[in-house]
């Protein structure tokens, strides 16, 4: 914890710009996708897209989808 003590007192002394760049390379260092799942997404989203092109699948305007979980 010492370690990451001086890393704060040393990151407040950065300039805001420094420090965006700071919190996004941290946030970008977690968000490591999963390949198996984005694959499968992929695959779903192509199946979804052409039975909403064949018309087995009908869109939902964005008022009904908000509306439905603002309840």
């Amino acid at each position: 914890m010492e370690n990451i003590s001086k890393i704060i007192k040393k990151s407040v002394l950065l300039t805001s710009t420094e420090r965006i760049f700071l919190v996004n390379a941290l946030l970008e260092s977690l968000d490591k996708p999963d390949e198996e799942i984005e694959k499968l997404w992929v695959k779903e989203s192509e199946v979804r897209y052409n039975a909403y092109k064949s018309g087995k699948l009908k869109s939902i305007s964005w008022n009904k989808i908000k509306a439905k979980y603002e309840s």
